[in-house]
């Protein structure tokens, strides 16, 4: 008995760490639920996607369907109305709750996939859920809630391939179906691609590519179901929505953290397509190359991490809540040990500092900013370019000590 103390001391700390962590998880969110419902939060969102369930049973326009007060049209893939027909089924009291619980579980999901990731070795019993707790009051993940969006669905999705193990049958599937309700993603897919040819030659039929492959098939699979069951529909998403990014909303919005939205308002233009363009070609070149660099070296947390910056500042558009991805932004860099990094770019994303400045649709107030006002609603893709550019250069300094004995190694078998 003696001797098992130890092991009983460890699983008791073990467990007294999950306890504490799901006592202080619970309260936060408790805290976060009362103060959502004190802002009285509209849930905008999934009122949409509630009424494009109800079209397509109705067999209605999906992409013709204005919905809310707003007028918001439909603006995912019919396959996404698809998975919407079940919220008809609820009143809405009944559907804002469970879309926030919903949110809710797929944050700590989101967090505990996110440490996997990131720090690839296993971490406390119970962090992940002192992690969510804070993680529920940054900017991205409050507006996510307020409007009931399903990005951190989509991360969960993705974050679930990207941490299984080297053959796993079933690693693509979930950035197959991210892809085909919303197609951001689908930089994932090209990441995969890309690392997997580039290890053609040395391994052959590689994870990379098996992963793409299944990735590939599954948005493929889904995508042609979508069509055979709404056909029409996925016929003028693919052949004329799908080129529409302005349609989604205001390209100069605060809200608007992509590229083309720095653009926008920097240059007081809503059509910034000219500068934009060219800026986004040479930083999705940059960004695949340094997520596809640390994928070939195994560096599955560096390359996931580039791949959903670079999504995120060259999609026309990236609203606030989709950066979701600050989560295992901070966390990696807290794992590389640049602690004061991590807490300078968490606190950005807890600042709400984009909407510290006149904004507003009717006015289009984005517009007339002054230099200080765009470097506050600058603040996630300045905060990504810095990752990328840390990404980056680390990855070099670390290769060149491997590169010089390489040399050195190479002199000497020279010599002799």
């Amino acid at each position: 008995m003696t001797a098992l103390a130890p092991v009983f001391a460890r699983v008791t700390a073990g467990r007294r760490s999950v306890l504490v962590g799901a006592a202080v998880c619970l309260l936060s969110f408790a805290v976060f639920w009362i103060a959502q419902r004190a802002a009285a939060v509209s849930m905008i969102d999934v009122m949409v996607y509630r009424a494009e369930g109800r079209t397509v049973l109705d067999g209605g326009d999906l992409y013709a369907m204005r919905a809310t007060h707003a007028g918001l049209p439909t603006t995912y893939p019919p396959f996404a109305a698809l998975l919407f027909t079940p919220l008809t089924l609820l009143g809405v009291p009944e559907m804002r709750t469970l879309a926030t619980v919903g949110n809710l579980v797929l944050l700590v999901a989101f967090v505990h996939l996110s440490l996997r990731l990131t720090f690839r070795t296993a971490v406390r019993p119970g962090t992940a859920l002192w992690v969510a707790a804070l993680a529920v009051w940054c900017e991205p993940v409050w507006t996510t809630f307020r409007y009931g969006q399903i990005n951190l669905l989509i991360g969960v999705a993705v974050l679930w391939d990207l941490t299984r193990r080297d053959g796993h049958r079933w690693a693509g599937v979930g950035i197959g179906l991210a892809t085909a309700i919303k197609l951001t993603p689908a930089l994932f897919a090209v990441m995969l691609l890309i690392t997997g040819l580039l290890r053609f030659r040395e391994a052959g039929w590689n994870p990379w590519l098996r992963r793409t492959a299944t990735a590939v098939g599954t948005f493929l699979v889904v995508t042609v179901a979508s069509a055979v069951v709404l056909p029409y529909d996925s016929h003028r998403f693919w052949t004329d929505i799908v080129f529409r990014a302005d349609r989604v909303g205001r390209v100069e919005g605060a809200a608007n953290q992509s590229l083309r939205g720095v653009l926008a308002r920097a240059l007081h233009t809503v059509d910034p397509s000219a500068w934009w363009l060219p800026v986004a070609t040479v930083v999705a070149v940059a960004g695949l190359a340094v997520a596809v660099t640390a994928a070939r070296r195994g560096l599955t947390a560096e390359a996931t991490v580039a791949c959903a910056a670079t999504a995120l500042l060259i999609s026309p558009i990236s609203w606030s809540h989709h950066w979701v991805w600050c989560v295992p932004m901070v966390l990696l860099l807290v794992a590389h040990g640049r602690t004061e990094w991590a807490a300078v770019t968490g606190m950005g994303f807890l600042s709400y500092a984009l909407w510290r400045v006149p904004h507003g649709a009717a006015e289009r107030l984005e517009l007339a900013q002054n230099p200080g006002q765009m470097m506050l609603t600058a603040i996630y893709p300045t905060m990504a370019l810095g990752l990328l550019a840390y990404l980056a250069v680390a990855d070099r300094r670390e290769r060149a000590p491997v590169m010089e004995r390489t040399e050195r190694t190479d002199y000497a078998v020279a010599k002799e």
